[in-house]
């Protein structure tokens, strides 16, 4: 695989993250964190199993947060397998900063979270 297929896949992967998130679907989203990813939630917690991630989405989601929107998007290239993506991000009720989403292809050709790090900076 080429570096700019993996990249796509994992540009892939962020985009199945948001289209669930932004249509209320808690497990769409969990879906693409892989069965060992630590998401850590700046300032709510760490999360490191994939139901404790469902969890955490379905109730956001259940409070009526949506519409997320990633802005000043920057991929890097991970020094040993994957990219790193960096953004901040705004939805109709909070935003905040991505200080680092690393994003792994899989042997089913699927590009999932390896590791999650977010910080909630406010709400609108």
């Amino acid at each position: 695989m080429t570096p700019q297929q993996e990249l796509d896949l994992c540009k892939a992967g962020i985009a199945a993250w948001q289209n669930a998130f932004n249509n209320g679907d808690a497990r769409g989203c969990a879906e693409q964190y892989s069965t060992t990813c630590t998401m850590l939630a700046r300032p709510i917690g760490e999360f490191t199993s994939p139901e404790d991630i469902e969890t955490f989405w379905r109730g956001i989601i259940e409070q009526g947060f949506c519409d997320v929107i990633y802005t000043d998007v920057v991929w890097e290239k991970h020094p040993e397998t994957g990219y790193l993506l960096s953004a901040n991000w705004t939805m109709n009720k909070a935003f905040g900063k991505i200080h680092g989403e690393h994003w792994v292809v899989g042997q089913d050709g699927k590009a999932r979270l390896h590791s999650d790090d977010f910080e909630i900076l406010g709400e609108r």
